[in-house]
């Protein structure tokens, strides 16, 4: 039997978000009935409200970095009590038997997976996000937040940790190597901390000097002006690797000047429009030029227990659910430092 729930949702492309209530199926053998406390608010968010990445499916309930308590499980339940603290990222299920899905992988599942919200589940049912006072969820889909980490500080570890950490061990960031993290916002905020508890020498390229401050107080190494031709002439071949975070096109051949031999530009930070990029600038490094896309269930564990460890959680600005809309329009502005978090008990 399902249950209807508080929500903020977005009725159609383009409008604001309003209170709603959305429906929750009942709790089934293997899943966890989850209270939410906080939901981050990340650029994706936006960018599917409003159609940026294709036709979305509405009304949407935004929110794929979920925080919260545990209030009632399925019988079959073996991961998670009623009382412990959880996350849920940006997938609620996958395949499970394609070979990625096998290998711990599921971000990359061959089916897609199904998103948190503005996808279709199994019944063909469209999934709601974090903007709602609780959530149904497979125990294999969901994370335990360690005591460690506040949970409106980790509710944005569960898209914009993961989605840094993630490049950042595979691409073996670590003591000896140099990393450059463009754009000092929801993402890159999060790339300074884990790059620098990774024991990397980190640097920010950023649009202006005017975060300098934060960035040294986040872990930078050091911090440039990208909008200063000089910065691309002093820091030619120097980086192992650069992790884009921005969702705007950039001039990749300029990014990938500043990667070494064998480096790599990696990207996570999704723009709406095509990119442009001239082989040359990969040819006469062996350079890479690469994406990543946040993680699979286990390797987010492993983030939160890292960040429980080395003391990390997101930069946060705590709002009611009523400024959810201008809280968008403040994103698209980056005027936020650095990540927005809704107190979901205003929904």
């Amino acid at each position: 039997m399902t249950t209807n729930v508080s929500a903020y949702a977005a009725p159609a492309a383009n409008a604001p978000l309003e209170r709603t209530t959305v429906p929750r199926r009942a709790v089934g053998e293997h899943d966890v009935l989850i209270e939410i406390k906080y939901a981050g608010i990340c650029h994706s968010d936006i960018h599917q409200a409003r159609n940026g990445w294709g036709e979305g499916i509405f009304p949407m309930v935004p929110g794929h970095e979920i925080a919260g308590i545990v209030t009632e499980v399925g019988p079959g339940v073996t991961k998670h009590r009623v009382g412990d603290r959880v996350g849920v990222g940006c997938f609620v299920d996958s395949c499970r038997t394609c070979e990625y899905c096998e290998r711990g992988l599921e971000q990359y599942c061959v089916t897609g997976g199904t998103g948190t919200y503005n996808a279709l589940d199994k019944s063909g049912e469209p999934t709601y996000g974090g903007y709602s006072s609780h959530i149904v969820v497979d125990e294999n889909y969901t994370l335990r937040i360690p005591e460690g980490i506040e949970l409106d500080a980790a509710a944005p570890l569960l898209c914009a940790g993961i989605t840094l950490y993630s490049p950042l061990v595979h691409w073996q960031a670590g003591p000896g190597k140099k990393v450059a993290i463009v754009g000092l916002g929801g993402l890159g905020h999060m790339g300074v901390k884990i790059a620098h508890a990774l024991g990397a020498e980190v640097t920010v390229l950023s649009q202006s000097l005017k975060k300098q401050e934060d960035g040294r107080k986040l872990g930078a190494d050091h911090f440039y002006a990208t909008s200063d031709p000089e910065t691309f002439t002093k820091l030619a071949g120097t980086f192992d690797l650069v992790i884009s975070t921005v969702s705007a096109p950039l001039d990749f051949d300029a990014y990938l000047s500043l990667v070494k031999t064998d480096g790599a530009l990696v990207n996570v930070g999704a723009p709406e429009e095509p990119v442009q990029v001239s082989l040359f600038s990969l040819i006469g490094g062996r350079r890479t030029l690469a994406g990543s896309m946040i993680g699979g269930i286990a390797e987010t564990q492993e983030m939160l227990d890292f960040c429980a460890a080395h003391g990390l959680g997101s930069e946060i600005e705590v709002i009611a659910a009523e400024q959810i809309n201008e809280a968008y329009e403040r994103v698209i502005a980056s005027d936020v430092r650095y990540r927005f978090v809704i107190d979901a008990s205003t929904i």
